[in-house]
Formats: structure tokens, C-alpha cells, sequence
């Protein structure tokens, strides 16, 4: 038996790494806490840090629903949009969220994901992107993106 759940779980790992390999190839980077490769490219190139004004607006998000995606207090979300930096664990966290919104932006212009996010989705189940992520459900967007950029329904 113990054979076994080795071979499934290699099985399981090698399925992953093909699916990493593939997401790589068509998005020709890979985004890794605050660091971005650039597919091909040994050197890494780091984000600068993340400026909530900014990605508010770009997104057209409010703060407080900037604060509903990230799940920090809302007093931690205005310090951030006054400029003072997060901790290195909560800016690993942001680049994951901007990692989502840079995806999506490939998807659909900029301007039209705020008021998305608090739609109703069928692909959801009729919930919200926003709710889907306060759940902690983030692979459930991701699944989405792929399927929208590889043209495979899921």
C-alpha cells in the first residue's frame, strides 16, 4: 500500500509541475512572492511596493473594498494608502492579489474589474468574485483565468 500512495503522490506532483510548465510558457513569467522571472531569463526583477491608491484607482476599487479583498483591518489598509510600508509577510500576501488583478487585466480592461468583483457570477454559484475570495476560495478565480486564457472550459 505504502507503494502505492508514493506512486499517486508522484503522479499528483508531476501533474502539478506540467500545469506550472504550461502556465509558464503562456505567460512567459512566473511570479514568485515579490519576485518576477521572466521566463527564459536567469535574472529576477523585483516589484516595487505595492501603492494602494494607486491600484484602487486603477481597478476602480474603494478602499474598503480593497480592504474585503486583502482581509487586513481597515486601519491597516488607510495606513498603506498614506505610504507607510506593510510587513514583508503582508506585502507577500498583497503581491498575490496583484499577481490576480494582473491576470485579469490581461482578460478585460483595468476599469472593469472593480465593479465586477461585486457581481453575481454564475461561474460562482451566483456568488460574488468578491465573496469567492473573502471565503479563501482564490484558487476559484485562478481556475477561472486559466480556462479563459487557454480557452479550455472547465
Amino acid at each position: 500500500m505504502e507503494v502505492m500512495q508514493k506512486c499517486m503522490f508522484l503522479c499528483l506532483h508531476l501533474s502539478a509541475m506540467l500545469i506550472l510548465f504550461v502556465y509558464m510558457k503562456k505567460s512567459k513569467a512566473l511570479v514568485l512572492r515579490d519576485t518576477v522571472l521572466p521566463y527564459g531569463v536567469g535574472a529576477p526583477v523585483t516589484l516595487p511596493p505595492l501603492e494602494v491608491k494607486t491600484f484602487c484607482d486603477s481597478f476602480r476599487i474603494s478602499q474598503e473594498t480593497f480592504t474585503r479583498l486583502t482581509g487586513f483591518s481597515p486601519r491597516a489598509v488607510a495606513h498603506w494608502a498614506r505610504g507607510r510600508k506593510p510587513s514583508d509577510s503582508t506585502a507577500r500576501r498583497l503581491t498575490e492579489l496583484r499577481r490576480m488583478f494582473a491576470a485579469l487585466e490581461k482578460l478585460v480592461p483595468a476599469k472593469t474589474v472593480g465593479p465586477w468583483l461585486k457581481q453575481p457570477n454564475a461561474a460562482f454559484a451566483g456568488s460574488s468574485p468578491l465573496q469567492v475570495i473573502e471565503r479563501g476560495e482564490l484558487d476559484r478565480l485562478w481556475r477561472m483565468i486559466y480556462e479563459l486564457e487557454s480557452g479550455e472550459p472547465g
